[in-house]
């Protein structure tokens, strides 16, 4: 239990989500507060606001501040303290250390021009964003951060927010289109004057909000509150074409480059020092204008004009390839339905195909028909297939994904897209592709300008039957590729033995010492050490755990161990053991589980110990250089654990 003169600690969990991970954290910190030798008090960010806001009193008593999150988090008011971010993981895994470094972290320079907010006003910012702050990283201010993280962090706090959008207009339009709409030669149309027609605008508004949700959040992210306007207004422009001559826009893409830049730009006005009288404006009124009219005019005038011209040369070169290879035409044609997913790429694609349908070349269409159902159903069975991969707001968002899917809605993809960009567009090209190239081949025509499997149940579709193999192709595809690029992307799961929990050279006096330096090397995984030491030595007292051969396997379940761990030391002189050899133990590997943990203890014993029966694995053991060489040799010597791919008892860290 902590002391009344411990040090304070003040620490902020947050995660995509606010659910699992945010709660986690805090009690995970707030069991390891008594080991760290700190008192601790814990704000969480969760899905339902924030709860347990700092005051000021307690900021003021504060030695250090840790923030937790994998989601911006606003640390102005923190300015002069001691301040360490770092990954939620990061506080789930490593607790006490996560404490400790924040008590050596820099101290956090002074806040923005007009002053830091208070905690009870950021605590009700934060918990009007849902659940994490609306505002940044107090312009991510803390020296030396990594901007690539900064723009994560970022990215992140604008997907989390767009999510809710994109699944409530792509829900609206589904029930709208499969109850009231009707085939027509314009696609799937809902009568004038239907009641549903009512629900579809409500599903039409709902997604016109989406691109300026996330500009807005990306830049909030960056730049805090005065970031939040300037992104709204300039993601607003990146989909409204018509401001630098396109007739589509440019999509989600649009709203993360103009989310970007305004962060950037207001975080860079925002540090211009100005005079105590202009300061309660500036962030409120001086930085958005300024903000909104460079990003705006530099969008509008610099940027958006590439952008028409690339999507006038992709629709002149579509029509180049009309006529020519069908196969070609539909992989350009699905390639570009799938990229962008409603954005100016599909946009153009899209209208080329429709475009054609009254010149009774219906073929184009059904190529556009076949790919647009891609990207979302992938996504959607990828989830599903690796749900522990993905978190829960991507799981979420993938089983909308699947239902916006059959209704032809792409946008669908757009939340997992946005979050993992290297690994899901390209999926989504090549699934695409490839469901536009077999279209094509099959001379799968789509008479009407919508597509997924709803057009071919209501009989707008000649082929079914080759359509919904194009589809399942492309699905296959692209599905198949996220779980390959996200499960390369993984980083390898934590194992049982870690580089530090290994001792090369060590010379206890007797088998007890052995156990308590077995104990200490384990680190933060056992939280109370005393209990393990005596767990062990009980189990030592009803049988010796030296196995012969110069091994020993000392083993402890009980409440002391927060997960599993395993140690080991490595004993040049030996020391007695009383195994059944008579030798002395040169090799010695305990094994920590806790209570609840069954017998997996067992478990990891028979492996260990088959190991270890080898001559050449021990002496291997005997003959390491480095710490990383026996994780390695360990690493070999087991099988992978059922159901993952990467070793039972080992991380190469």
């Amino acid at each position: 239990m902590s002391a009344p003169n411990d040090p304070l600690i003040l620490a902020v969990t947050a995660c995509p989500t606010g659910i699992a991970h945010t709660y986690m954290a805090a009690e995970k910190l707030q069991a390891a507060a008594p080991e760290a030798g700190v008192r601790l008090r814990v704000e969480t960010h969760g899905s339902i606001g924030v709860e347990g806001a700092f005051s000021e009193a307690e900021i003021r008593e504060a030695s250090a501040v840790l923030i937790a999150a994998d989601v911006a988090v606003a640390k102005d008011r923190f300015a002069g303290k001691r301040v360490l971010a770092t990954a939620v993981d990061e506080a789930i895994k490593h607790p006490v250390q996560a404490l400790r470094r924040a008590q050596e972290a820099p101290a956090l320079a002074g806040g923005a021009p007009g002053g830091a907010p208070t905690a009870d006003a950021a605590g009700a910012e934060a918990g009007a964003g849902g659940g994490s702050s609306a505002g940044g990283a107090g312009g991510e201010s803390a020296r030396g951060a990594n901007p690539l993280h900064a723009v994560y962090q970022a990215l992140m706090n604008g997907v989390s927010h767009m999510i809710p959008f994109v699944v409530t207009g792509g829900l609206l339009l589904a029930v709208a289109l499969s109850v009231g709409g009707q085939p027509t030669p314009e696609g799937l149309v809902i009568p004038e004057g239907s009641w549903w027609g009512t629900i579809e605008q409500l599903g039409v508004l709902a997604f016109g909000l989406m691109v300026p949700v996330l500009s807005a959040y990306i830049a909030a992210g960056i730049a805090d509150r005065p970031g939040l306007a300037p992104g709204f207004i300039t993601g607003t422009v990146a989909v409204t074409g018509s401001l630098y001559g396109s007739e589509s826009g440019a999509g989600f893409i649009g709203g993360i480059i103009t989310g970007v830049l305004s962060g950037y730009v207001a975080l860079v006005i925002r540090r211009i020092p100005v005079n105590k009288f202009v300061a309660p404006i500036w962030p409120i009124i001086v930085i958005p204008i300024l903000t909104s009219l460079i990003v705006g005019l530099l969008f509008i005038y610099v940027i958006g004009h590439p952008v028409a011209a690339l999507f006038e040369a992709l629709t002149q070169g579509l029509q180049g390839l009309d006529g020519g290879s069908v196969i070609l035409l539909g992989a350009v044609i699905g390639g570009m339905i799938a990229f962008d997913m409603g954005g100016p790429f599909n946009k153009t694609a899209f209208l080329f195909g429709g475009g054609l349908i009254a010149a009774g070349n219906p073929y184009p269409m059904g190529m556009a028909a076949a790919a647009i159902s891609v990207p979302p159903l992938a996504v959607g069975l990828a989830t599903l297939a690796r749900r522990r991969w993905f978190s829960a707001a991507e799981r979420e968002a993938g089983a909308a994904s699947l239902v916006m899917g059959f209704f032809g809605i792409s946008e669908g993809a757009i939340p997992l897209a946005a979050a993992r960009p290297l690994q899901v567009i390209p999926a989504n090209v090549a699934g695409g592709a490839v469901a536009g190239a077999l279209a094509g081949w099959w001379s799968v025509a789509d008479h009407v300008m919508h597509g997924g499997p709803i057009v071919a149940l209501l009989g707008a579709v000649d082929g079914v039957a080759w359509f919904f193999l194009a589809l399942a192709a492309g699905v296959a595809v692209t599905a198949g590729l996220i779980v390959l690029l996200v499960g390369l992307q993984r980083p390898r799961r934590e194992g049982l033995l870690r580089e530090g929990a290994v001792l090369l050279n060590v010379h206890p006096g007797d088998r007890e010492e052995a156990i308590r330096l077995l104990i200490d090397a384990a680190g933060s995984r056992i939280t109370d050490p005393a209990a393990v030491l005596r767990a062990a030595l009980d189990r030592e007292e009803k049988a010796t755990t030296a196995v012969g051969e110069e091994v020993a396997i000392p083993h402890a379940r009980c409440s002391g161990v927060a997960e599993p761990v395993v140690a080991m030391a490595r004993i040049p002189k030996g020391v007695d053991w009383e195994g059944p050899d008579g030798k002395p133990v040169r090799l010695a590997f305990l094994i920590a589980v806790p209570q609840q943990s069954g017998k997996q203890h067992l478990k990891i014993l028979a492996a260990l110990a088959r190991a270890l029966m080898r001559q050449d694995f021990r002496e291997g053991l005997l003959r390491a250089r480095t710490a990383r060489e026996v994780v390695k040799r360990v690493e070999g010597a087991l099988p992978p654990k059922e159901g993952d791919g990467t070793r039972g008892l080992v991380a190469v860290t």
